[in-house]
């Protein structure tokens, strides 16, 4: 038997098991057991998206949506399947905008799911999963001894960025600061423990055991039930196959409940003085850099100066189909307080002009000026609410487009999963 044969019999047996009316809860038959290579990655692609995509309860039976009617017809099987991925990625409705919670960024271009694969390229909101290009540290300073600064350029894997870190975060915290200001301005992302790392550098020892965030996936996932998962895979950080109840384990055996993907905080070294964080932000300011900003907004007086934030409160991991690999939406990343709804991106108390090439740390650099106006009450007609609130107003005296840098990061990079205990 050819290649394309053995992949069409791998796939017969996939869907065959999708199909399964018992297993899945959907409409049977849901797919036609014969087809060509092309018809069954496009029934592929629906049916996985039909059990791990976030909002997988707004995808309409396969029959309704119809995938081979659809797209068998473009000229090219790549454009036919990134067409797919981009009309699924359009289906579910954000209620509280009442446009999609994937609002493209560019035409035919999702804001999150994407497809890798053909011809070696990528076709995603953010950019294909790439390793941050700037540093973690592009500069630290005291500016006095309530006050201290930090640009951080990216969150590269932990173990490249953990001395520098700690470095930075040790010299910092020799004042003992109150206020601590962050620029994210440039920042995409990258690794999440990485984001986890430093706000556990940030955080009080007091805050040790309490929820940092959570991850939560769709209701068929979250019970164990996404049965098509077990035609992918599972492998552990170092890329290696697992040996779970005496077979090698797969995606369905992946833990996948609230619960078992809470994570907490974890003190062990860092500040344990400061009370309020200000972060310097703009349209750049993307995913995990995102996350840092989430996790301290229930137990910190968080402020935001510059721009809008990208907004991308979702992670995914990717499923393969034949050569290709398939990123939808998988998660809803959480904060303690329940909180994610930042798709549009998180808006600024202050919004001031991005200026290319500012001189990081200045504090007559525009952002950073602003910020300690803000600190230090004398921002122009900085309004406050009540002291409850402790919700600063926006400020508009400054207003430009966020600068131009290429957002890096499009979700979970690293392997977090943790398999089921039983």
């Amino acid at each position: 038997m050819n290649r394309a044969g053995v992949f069409m019999g791998i796939l017969l047996a996939t869907l065959t098991v999708a199909c399964k009316k018992a297993e899945v809860g959907l409409d049977a038959p849901v797919s036609p057991l014969t087809g060509t290579r092309t018809q069954f990655t496009l029934d592929s692609i629906y049916l996985y998206a039909k059990q791990v995509y976030l909002w997988s309860n707004s995808l309409p039976a396969y029959k309704t949506f119809d995938p081979r009617a659809k797209y068998t017809a473009y000229a090219s099987a790549d454009d036919a399947f990134n067409t797919e991925v981009f009309d699924i990625s359009q289906i579910a409705i954000n209620p509280s905008t009442t446009k999609p919670y994937e609002l493209p960024v560019n035409a035919g271009v999702a804001k999150y799911s994407y497809l890798t694969g053909y011809n070696g390229s990528s076709g995603g909101g953010q950019a294909a999963v790439v390793a941050p290009s700037l540093d973690a540290i592009l500069k630290d300073t005291i500016i006095d001894e309530n006050i201290a600064y930090v640009a951080l350029g990216s969150f590269p894997k932990l173990s490249t960025c953990k001395k520098m870190l700690d470095a930075a975060f040790a010299n910092l915290g020799t004042t003992n600061p109150t206020r601590l200001v962050i620029d994210l301005r440039y920042n995409g992302g990258g690794y999440v423990e990485t984001a986890e790392y430093i706000a556990n550098l940030i955080a009080p020892g007091s805050l040790t055991g309490k929820v940092m965030f959570t991850e939560q996936y769709n209701t068929l996932l979250s019970a164990g039930d996404a049965s098509i998962l077990k035609n992918q895979t599972y492998y552990d950080a170092s890329g290696n196959t697992v040996i779970y109840k005496g077979r090698t384990a797969t995606m369905a055996d992946v833990d996948y409940t609230e619960t078992g993907n809470t994570h907490m905080f974890a003190k062990t070294t860092g500040f344990e003085t400061v009370k309020d964080i200000y972060f310097i932000t703009s349209g750049s300011t993307a995913s995990a850099s995102e996350l840092l900003i989430s996790v301290m907004k229930p137990y910190f007086n968080v402020r935001l100066v510059g721009g809008t934030t990208y907004g991308k409160p979702v992670g995914f991991f990717s499923v393969k189909v034949d050569v290709y690999s398939v990123y939808l939406s998988g998660f809803l990343i959480r904060n303690a307080a329940g909180w994610s709804d930042y798709f549009e991106g998180m808006p600024p108390d202050v919004e001031v002009a991005q200026q290319e090439g500012a001189a990081l740390g200045d504090p007559t650099e525009a952002c950073l000026k602003a910020t300690l106006g803000l600190i230090n009450g004398s921002w122009p007609g900085l309004v406050q609410q009540q002291a409850a609130d402790k919700t600063v107003q926006t400020n508009t005296v400054f207003k430009s487009s966020p600068v131009n840098v290429t957002v890096q990061a499009s979700g979970m990079i690293e392997n977090r999963f943790k398999l089921k205990s039983n």
